[in-house]
This record gives structure tokens, sequence and C-alpha cells, in this order.
């Protein structure tokens, strides 16, 4: 069976995945990009936008882990858009009309709309559904690849509730935010189903990856 994975999911040090206030043009809220600038630098950044540069150090081998194997993304209704997108019947999506993800994208919803069909091989899914159903749906559309959980933290949290989740890979990034939504909340002793590795590296960041233990 395919995995599920998490990659790329940075955090502040009192483990907030983003800030308070989210907007259009504020999608972290006021954390603004300070949870992602140890990315910015990295090849794998560099690669993704279509131009040559950034370094291939230790953040670039973990951001570059993001897409290799993955057939399906979900995602919640906070990473597709900002709050009230759902009264824009036009509305597709934060990323343009090539979206990143190439493959097909559930975004977990309670008002579903048509799919959205997009360039580069993306399609926008949307699901009225619980972890378990919304991944037996990611996963057939997969064809025994990998699906990733892109977020926001609350989605990853109820998969991480409900032990759906294979591996994962957190950014802890030295800030605090004090304010947003957290990661952890309601996950205690979650370590006891995961061996965890951290690595730290010179931009600061501490890589923390989750592999589930196999009973």
């Amino acid at each position: 069976m395919s995995d599920v994975r998490v990659h790329n999911f940075a955090i502040s040090l009192d483990g907030f995945a983003t800030g308070a206030g989210q907007a259009p043009n504020a999608p972290f809220g006021h954390a603004g990009e300070r949870l992602h600038e140890w990315m910015f630098t990295t090849r794998f950044w560099y690669e993704m936008g279509g131009t040559r540069g950034g370094s291939a150090g230790a953040d670039h081998a973990f951001a570059a882990m993001h897409g290799s194997g993955i057939g399906a993304e979900i995602m919640g209704a906070g990473k597709f858009g900002p709050p009230g997108w759902q009264d824009d019947p036009d509305y597709k999506g934060a990323w343009g009309a090539n979206p990143p993800f190439h493959t097909p994208v559930f975004v977990l919803t309670h008002r579903p709309r048509p799919s959205i069909e997009m360039e580069g091989g993306t399609t926008f899914h949307f699901l009225d559904a619980p972890p378990a159903e919304a991944l037996d749906t990611a996963r057939e559309a997969a064809g025994g690849q990998d699906v990733r959980l892109g977020g926001g933290p609350t989605v990853v949290r109820d998969f991480l509730a409900e032990g759906l989740v294979d591996h994962m890979h957190v950014v802890q990034v030295p800030i605090l935010l004090g304010r947003g939504v957290r990661l952890w909340d309601g996950l205690e002793s979650l370590e006891e189903a995961y061996d965890i590795e951290a690595v730290s590296t010179p931009s600061g960041v501490t890589h923390l990856t989750f592999t589930a233990k196999r009973r």
C-alpha cells in the first residue's frame, strides 16, 4: 500500500504552522514568509521556479524529497485559498494556471464544487470527507504511488490523530509566533508511534523526520 507523506512542513519554535490574520495577500498571516525563508536559498526552490542557482546543502536535500514518487495530494481548504474563497465560484487556487503539484489534488472542504483541471497535470477535486475516506480516494487516484499530505496544520493534525501518516518532515524554524494555528495540539505522546530524527543546518532550522513504527 502506498505511503502518506508530509514534506517541508514548517513550524515555529512554539509550534505554529501559520500565523493569525490570513488574507489573500498574507497566506500565512502575520508570520509572513518567515517560516519558509530557509527554503528560498536552496537549489530546490530555484528549480521550482525554472532557474538555476541556490545551495545544494542539507536544506536542499530535505526540500527536494517533496516530489519523488507522489501520485496525489490531499490539502485542506485553508491551503487552497484564503478565508472566503468558497464564496467565489471562479477561484482556482493560489498558484496560477500551472500549479506546482502535477497530480490529482483533493481539497477537503465542507462546500464541495466541481473539479477544476489546470495546466501541467494538476486537477483539483473537492471533497467533504473524513481523513480515512479522503485517503482511500486519493490512493486510488495515485495509482500505486504515495500520497502527499500538503497541509495546513489542522489537516495534518487530523491525519496524525488517526494514525494515517507514514512519514513526516517538519522544519522547526527559530522564531516565535505566539498566535495562529498550531500543529501539535491534541497529539500527546505522538513520539511513541514514530522514530524521530533531528538534523540542524547552518540556516538555523532543524529538520525533524518522523517515520511510523511498524507494528
